[in-house]
Order: C-alpha cells, then structure tokens, then sequence
C-alpha cells in the first residue's frame, strides 16, 4: 500500500511539474507572439510616416507649383493692365489734344460766319437797290419782268422743241421696232422646234391579213365590243396589212393603240379580254401621261412643280389645238419667253413658269365648264403657284388686262409659237369642236353612262346604265338627242344616234 501511495505522489508530482512546465512554455511562447505583432505595428506605423511624409512632399511641391503658376499669371495680367492703362492715357491725351483743336476752329468758324452774315446784309441791300433802279428804268416788276422773259423763250423756242421732240419720238419708235424685231428673232432662233399637226388617226401594221379576221370575230363581235368600249372607230380594209384608228381624242385614240397592239401581239382576241386589256392599256397610257410631264419640265427646267400638276401636264401631251399639240407649244412658249425675258431685263424664271403653265385649263376643259384661262387660273391657285406666275399667264388671250411686263412675254411668245407657218389647222380645230360639242350634248342627259362619236361625226354612239333606263327611256334619250343636235348643232349631211343598253348579269360559283 505504501507502494501504491509513493506512485501516487510521483504521479502527481510529475504532473504538477508537467502542467507548470507547461504553463511556462505557454507563456514564453505568447511573448514571443507578442513580440512579433508590436514588431508589425511598428514596422507599419514607420511605413505610415514614412508615406505621410512622401504625401506631404508632393503636396508641397504642387503647391508650390501652383503658387508660382498664379505668380506668373499675376505678373502677366499686371503688364496687360499696365499696357491698357497707358494705352488709354495715350488716347486721352490724344481726345484731349483733338478738343482744344476743334475748339479752337469752332471759335475761328464763329468769327468767319459772322462776316459772311455782314456780307449777306451788305449784297442783300445792295441787290435791293439795284433792282428798284431796274424796275424804276423799266417800268417793270420783278415778278412782271420774270413773266415777259419766258414768255419771249417760250415762243423762241417753242417752234424749235416741237420740231425736235417729233424728231427723238419717230427714232425712238424706229429704234424700239428694230430692238423689239431683233428680240423676237433672237428668241425663235434660239428655239424653233418642227412642227408637226396632230391627225386625227392612227395607223397600226399588222404582220399578215388573217389578223383582220380574229380582230373583226365571228360575225363582228370583237370589233363592235372594241369600238363600244374604247369609243374609237376600226377601219379595216382600206389598205393591205393596216388597220386606222380613227377617234379626235388623242387620249382615247392613244389608249386604243395601245390596248390593239397588245392583242394582236397575244393573238387572244375576245370581247371578254378587249375590256381587260383595254382596262391595262389606260393604266399604261396613265403613266405615260407622267413621263411627258416630267419630260417637259425637264426639258423646260423647272424641278418645284406638285406631281399633280406635273401629271396635268402630261395630259396635254394628248391634246391639240388646231391641230397643234398643247404641250409641245406650252414648252415652245416657255423658251421663247425666257429668251425674251433674258432680253429686255425681265424675270425670265417667271416667264418660263407662265409660259409652260399658261395653256393648263385645257387639261380638263373638256371635264369642266368655263374657258380653260379660268379653268388653269383655279387649278394653279388650288396648287399654291406664285401670284406673279398666275398674273403672268392669265393675260395671253387678253381675258385680263397685262399688270406685268413678264404678262406681255406671255402673249408675244404665245402668238409666235401659234402663228408660225403650218402650226395650226382651223378646219380641223372646227370638226373637233362639233364632234366634242356632239358629245357634250349626249352626256347632258341623265341616264347616259358613256358616249362617243365615230365615223367622222357621222354617228354618236351612247351607252345608258342598264339599272336606271328601260328600253322606253331609251327611246325617249335617242330622241332628246336627235332635237338637241338639230336645234344646236350645224353639221353637214345627217347624225346617226345609236343608244345602246346592255344588261350584264354575272355570277360565280365556289
């Protein structure tokens, strides 16, 4: 047991020195610990300073840097403004020198008027006298002598400037004929285009004779479905390999050309695509009527025209007048009276515009009812063109009175271009007119869808709307027409009236 007790105690000593043993290592090793972390902060407080004191350094040199950045710019601006003081000192002295100058020739002007004043007085007087003694010697007034005095150069020389202004007025006139000649001249020379009439026909070829027959159909139904609906007349048989197509409308004459050409190029001719065709051949024509707008203001060199008015333009391309083509002589008429314009000093931009413009009522004179001068004054008000153009081309057949030198160019070039050799053809203007007045005579009347007159004014076939006329209607309208024609018309020989109504029932199975 003592045994026992004795390892006990050695136990617990060897623990007891284990543990303070321990305790002693631990602690030696939290100081060495210590030692190190003070180490760190120290080296990191002298790192600190250290860069503290770096910072401090460049914010002094900037400072420093900026202080004498600021210097200089003081030393500068004080030079500037010793510069400026001494400038204007410099100028003060100056104005001060000019006043004492000026004050000093004011002060010399006083004393010289002053003496002028004394010799007005003097001549003043003296002219006084000298003309009482005259009026005294003469036994005349002043006013009297002044009288007698024109009175005796009147009659000297009255005799004398009658001659003389007789004579300037005879050159003046000679001259301005010859110089009014010389312009005119000038512009024909400078634009003098052929010129070819308007027919009122239009021949097409075709590669062989059995075409005539698949255009004429069995029994004549293409050619009658033709005619009704284009309102031409086909001529056929009067020469080898041609048809004519004869209508005094060039639009509708054009459309018909069209519209048969590309039948005969197909081949396929049947009442049923006559009207297709026909219905594409005005879209194309449609178009066509654009280019020659646009042609014509390119031609003409105006780029500030709406695309509406442009397209009324172009349909003058497929209008005449005795038998000259409208838009050809608008053009004509707008060169000449630029060129003239040029001439004389004038606005030649105004005239040109006026000029290519001043026949645009006869676009759709036929549409609408008064004289195609009021008719183009309406449309180019409705498109907003200048006052000065409206007023230049408002005049050319006298309908107003000329408030513009450029209105005067208007007319002139408008009479050059219509009365050149062989530009128009009266005859020709006259059989239009009765076979335009033909027609306006049928569409008056209500019912009518359509009307067109062929054969040279010798028929005028109408086309009523099958829905609001019977066949009774139909009757009493070929009879209307018939009075109306006789009572306002003057036609040779006789007028066949062929009213046509045609029921059309269609109907589609899906």
């Amino acid at each position: 047991m003592e045994q026992a007790i004795l390892i006990l105690l050695i136990s617990l000593s060897f623990s007891f020195l284990g543990f303070f043993f321990g305790y002693l290592l631990r602690k030696a090793i939290g100081r060495r610990r210590q030692g190190t972390i003070e180490e760190d902060l120290s080296r990191k407080l002298e790192q600190g300073k250290k860069e503290k004191e770096r910072m401090l350094t460049r914010a002094k040199q900037q400072a420093q840097k900026i202080v004498q950045e600021a210097e200089k710019i003081k030393q500068q601006e004080e030079i500037k403004a010793t510069q400026e003081r001494e400038y204007f000192l410099r100028h003060t002295q100056d104005l001060n020198e000019k006043d004492t100058l000026l004050s000093k020739k004011e002060q010399q002007l006083a004393g010289q008027e002053e003496e002028y004043r004394r010799w007005e007085e003097k001549l003043k007087s003296g002219k006084e006298k000298i003309l009482q003694k005259l009026e005294e010697v003469s036994g005349l007034t002043e006013k009297e002598a002044k009288e007698e005095l024109l009175r005796r150069i009147e009659q000297e020389s009255k005799q004398e400037l009658l001659t003389r202004f007789r004579k300037l007025e005879a050159e003046g006139k000679e001259r301005y004929r010859e110089k009014a000649v010389e312009i005119a001249s000038l512009a024909i020379q400078k634009y003098a285009p052929s010129q070819v009439e308007d027919l009122t026909t239009t021949t097409i070829s075709l590669p062989n004779e059995e075409i005539k027959g698949r255009i004429i159909g069995k029994s004549g139904r293409n050619i009658r479905a033709f005619e009704k609906v284009s309102g031409v007349e086909l001529i056929i048989d009067e020469a080898p390999q041609t048809v004519v197509i004869s209508a005094f409308n060039p639009l509708r004459r054009r459309v018909a050309q069209v519209a048969l050409e590309k039948l005969i190029d197909d081949g396929r001719i049947q009442p049923a695509r006559i009207e297709r065709v026909l219905e594409k051949a005005k879209e194309e024509v449609k178009e066509q009527v654009r280019q020659a707008g646009e042609a014509a203001i390119y031609k003409v060199g105006l780029v500030d025209l709406p695309p509406k008015l442009v397209e009324l333009l172009g349909r003058l391309r497929f209008r005449t007048s005795y038998g000259q083509n409208v838009l050809l002589h608008s053009i004509e008429v707008a060169m000449l009276a630029k060129t003239m314009a040029e001439e004389i000093g004038a606005n030649s931009a105004i005239a040109k515009k006026a000029g290519l413009l001043h026949d645009i009522g006869k676009a759709v004179d036929e549409q609408i009812e008064g004289s195609h001068v009021e008719i183009g004054i309406k449309i180019l008000e409705k498109f907003n063109i200048e006052p000065e153009v409206i007023t230049a081309m408002k005049s050319h057949h006298e309908d107003y009175p000329y408030e513009s030198v450029e209105a005067i160019l208007i007319q002139t070039a408008d009479a050059l271009s219509s009365s050149r050799p062989g530009a128009r053809r009266e005859s020709s203007e006259e059989f239009l007119k009765r076979l335009k007045d033909l027609e306006n005579i049928a569409k008056s009347i209500k019912g009518v869808k359509d009307c067109y007159a062929i054969e040279a004014g010798r028929e005028i076939r109408v086309l009523v709307k099958p829905e609001a006329v019977d066949d009774f209607q139909a009757r009493k309208i070929a009879k209307e027409i018939v009075d109306r024609v006789q009572s306002d018309l003057t036609y040779p020989g006789e007028i066949k009236v062929n009213v046509i109504r045609e029921s059309r029932i269609v109907e589609y199975a899906r």
